[in-house]
């Protein structure tokens, strides 16, 4: 006597649960090969990061900016003072408000003129004044971007010219400015090592963004992030680890790039 089995399976059925293990196979393999193209392709760019920018035509332009007529003088290397840097995690941005570095643009020099003034006549050229102190336009190449820009003081024109904390205040609440006296954190806020005149967009592109996530157009980063640094080592804040990774790998392309010093009295 025959046995047929319980539950016979059709041979077009056999065929068609056949043909559903393949396709699964095949997709799970496409699937895993999109992931590996992806991650390598991310892991190159990472990687090369500035021959991509090269051919892609970023802007690599040296740009001498009011910096260098600033109260500011150059000392060691920005690599060495890196090094002196506490490295840490950020702390908690709990308890941050502008209003913890003091009132905006305080006149912490002495010299009669508000410090954005002060800024906007150290970074601009063919500048024009309303009044003493008043600066009523100008032009300059901003460092961060290389691009042209005009300064004509008007109340929906002079925000187009923000000025830049080099590091941003919030950052540095995180980095060690939140244990400062506030005497310290309003000379960190109008320090003129840590300011510079910039466009709108790069300004808002960078926000409060450290140097491992935001960084300017190549030909400006070694003063940059030597000023970040120089900032940081004046004032006894610490970077954290993909900061300095960053900061490293900028100051490899220029290792005699200088570290600063502000004549701002502390």
């Amino acid at each position: 006597m025959k046995k047929y089995p319980k539950n016979p399976v059709p041979r077009r059925g056999r065929q068609h649960h056949h043909r559903i293990r393949r396709r699964r196979s095949f997709l799970f393999r496409l699937n895993t090969l999109f992931w590996v193209v992806l991650l390598c392709g991310g892991f190159y760019i990472w990687v090369n990061h500035e021959k991509i920018e090269e051919l892609l035509g970023a802007p690599n332009v040296p740009v001498e900016t009011g910096f260098a007529r600033s109260s500011a003088h150059p000392y060691g290397t920005a690599e060495q003072v890196l090094e002196t840097l506490p490295v840490k995690k950020p702390a908690d941005a709990r308890g941050y408000s502008r209003s913890q570095f003091g009132a905006p643009w305080e006149d912490l020099d002495k010299n009669g003129c508000d410090q954005r003034n002060d800024v906007l006549a150290r970074d601009l050229s063919n500048v024009q004044y309303t009044r003493r102190c008043k600066v009523a336009s100008g032009t300059f190449i901003d460092p961060y971007t290389a691009e042209h820009l005009d300064f004509i003081r008007g109340e929906k024109t002079s925000p187009s010219v923000p000025i830049d904390h080099v590091v941003a205040l919030s950052n540095a609440w995180q980095t060690g400015a939140a244990e400062l006296p506030l005497a310290q954190r309003q000379r960190l806020a109008n320090d003129p090592l840590n300011l510079q005149a910039t466009g709108y967009d790069a300004n808002t592109e960078k926000s409060n963004k450290d140097a491992s996530q935001w960084l300017p157009q190549r030909g400006y980063r070694c003063e940059y992030v030597a000023r970040q640094i120089s900032v940081k080592a004046i004032y006894h804040l610490w970077v954290t680890p993909a900061e300095k990774q960053a900061m490293h790998a900028v100051l490899q392309e220029c290792p005699q790039q200088p570290a600063y010093r502000s004549d701002l009295k502390r």
